[in-house]
Formats: C-alpha cells, structure tokens, sequence
C-alpha cells in the first residue's frame, strides 16, 4: 500500500509516498480501508517537533483520525464493509496512523457510523467535531440561552463550534487576529478582532471556548460574566503552559475554567455527534480537498496556514 512515513523532522516539502506491506490483522485490532482523512495540528508538530521525542514509534505513519470501511473485521462486532471513523488513542504516535491506503486500529478507538455524507464531508468530522462537542457539552455544558464566544475562531475547531453552537439556538461572538478573516465568521452573531486582550470590548459572554490557549487565557477569564465557564481546548497562540499562574488570584470569583482532552472518545458520543449531524442537516466547512497522491501539496498548504477551514485527503 502507499503511505507517509517519516522518522525524524519533515518539514513540508520532504513529504513523499512511500510503498509499505498492508498491515495484518491481530486480535483486538481491526483493518479499515481508508477513505478519507482530515489534516490536524497535533501532525503538524508530530512532523517538526514531536517525532524526537522518545515516546514516538519511529518510524511511524501520522494520522490521528480517518473514515472508511472496515476490510478485516478480525474478533470484533464490527462486519466487513461497515462504514466506520476511527480517532485518537496514540493514532499516528503510538502506533500507525491514516496517512496510508490502509490502517490496523485498536477496537476502542474505532466507531460505526451512520450518515449520507460524502467521503469528502465525513473526512472532516471526527477529531473536529469530537472535540467541538466535547468542549461545548461535557465541559461548558452549553445551553440555547448562551452566549459563547468562540476565541480563535477562524480555524476548523472554530468552525465546527460555531455550526453547533448556532444550530442549537445559542448566540456567538466569534473572534479572528486577522482583519481579512472576519468574512469567514459570517455564521456567527458578532465577528470580533482579537488584538490580545478581550475584556470590556465583548459584554454577556457566558461560556467561552478558548482555541488561542494560554498565550491570551487570563485576559479570556476576566473577559466573561460572573458565572461563566471558560474551556481551554486549544493551543494556537504557541503557548502551551501558564507560568507564574496564582489560580486564586487569576480566576475571578464565580469563574469556571476546564478544559478538554480528545483522546478518549466512545461510540456512544460518536453516535451521538452523527445524530445531531443528521437531525440538523449540518455539513461541515471544508478549507479545500486534496488527492491523497497530491499529499505533498496538502502538507504544504497546511504548514502555510492560507487555507481557510479543514484539510481533507482523499483515497
């Protein structure tokens, strides 16, 4: 079969395909023909940065999520032939992921779904929606009477957000650092230029999903309104830890801060997610699709950040 594989820093332009034997199947472990996968973040780094580490399989296929159909069930539930998405739980770091025709996945982390999307549409929806839904539900426990503000919004997280957020009737303050993006915002209720600091500029805030991260999260806790809850899901502002953080003095009184770990989803969410998926005729905003033999390009256009919205390939 043909897949990425790499083994130390790659950056963009030394992706290549290369010729590996397809995987065989061992109990607990299912075969799925990959269909389609979404481009992530956490590869992004795995490439430039992570792949040194020592808790990395080396050498390792990237891939932290894909769609497709099993093609050897193996001792599993599942049947040959059933439509299935696959995510998380050491993908593409622990052991092979989805950047390959085929890839041998543990049971867990493999999800039947039901849907009349196409492959195209169903390759943007597992990590993405996963952790939209997770952030919003499980840990700000969204409401209809909620305003959310989406900080860091022009990004596929922030999209999907943004469609569940409005399909269930809340309203949404979405904010992009660039000027030229706040046109890709237009599905929330306020577009909001986010020059680093937020308070007194955004007024009701109620829950907050935080993308920028902890670059910009002590201005994200004082921008909200007494009884708010604030979930930090994201790293996009390059900072990955608080230092010097007081959590007395820097969360206000009657402020919740969370925040969501993607790595173990269920069939029953995935369920769940595909359902109101369905039940609300949501499509998912796709930056651009790419042939899985243009992966090289689709690598590069993700490294130049120019594409606006989720990274697909296609196999």
């Amino acid at each position: 079969m043909k897949a990425v594989v790499i083994d130390k820093i790659t950056p963009a332009q030394n992706i290549k395909l290369s010729e590996v034997e397809i995987p065989k199947v061992k109990p607990g472990w299912v075969l799925v023909e990959v269909k389609a996968f979404g481009m992530n973040h956490s590869e992004k780094i795995l490439r430039l940065e992570e792949i040194n580490e020592s808790y990395i399989q080396k050498s390792v296929i990237p891939g932290i999520e894909c769609v497709g159909i099993i093609k050897d069930c193996s001792d599993s539930n599942f049947k040959n032939g059933q439509k299935v998405v696959a995510l998380m739980g050491g993908m593409g770091r622990s052991f092979n992921g989805s950047y390959a025709e085929y890839a041998l996945l543990p049971q867990k982390n493999v999800f039947s779904i039901e849907s009349k999307l196409t492959w195209d549409q169903l390759g943007a929806i597992p990590e993405t929606f996963f952790t939209a839904w997770g952030s919003l539900f499980e840990c700000l426990q969204l409401k209809q009477s909620d305003t959310l503000l989406v900080r860091g919004a022009t990004c596929a997280l922030g999209y999907a957000a943004i469609q569940i957020a409005k399909a269930l009737g809340c309203k949404v303050v979405a904010t992009t650092h660039k000027e030229n993006k706040l046109k890709y915002l237009n599905e929330a209720d306020e577009a909001v230029i986010d020059t680093g600091t937020l308070t007194g500029k955004v007024k009701g805030i109620t829950k907050v999903l935080d993308l920028v991260g902890p670059k910009n999260l002590k201005d994200t806790l004082t921008c909200v309104e007494k009884g708010a809850i604030v979930c930090n899901t994201g790293i996009l502002g390059g900072v990955y830890e608080l230092n010097n953080f007081d959590p007395i003095k820097d969360i206000p009184n009657g402020v919740y801060l969370t925040g969501f770990f993607s790595n173990y989803p269920t069939q029953k969410v995935i369920k769940d997610i595909f359902n109101f998926l369905n039940d609300k005729n949501i499509v998912p905003k796709i930056g651009k699709v790419f042939d899985f033999e243009d992966i090289k390009n689709a690598v590069i256009a993700q490294d130049s950040g120019m594409i606006n919205g989720k990274i697909v390939v296609k196999i």
